[in-house]
């Protein structure tokens, strides 16, 4: 992953409380719900 990505991301998670993982995890299941790839 590029370091400035994951540091945004890192940056993202921390600002939300929320672990790296845990912080990847919600954007991809909001992707995927938006793109209808992912029922919730």
């Amino acid at each position: 992953m590029d370091p400035k990505v994951h540091d945004a991301l890192r940056r993202w998670a921390d600002d939300e409380l929320r672990s790296l993982n845990a912080q990847i995890e919600f954007l991809l299941r909001k992707v995927l719900i938006n793109h209808e790839r992912f029922k919730n």
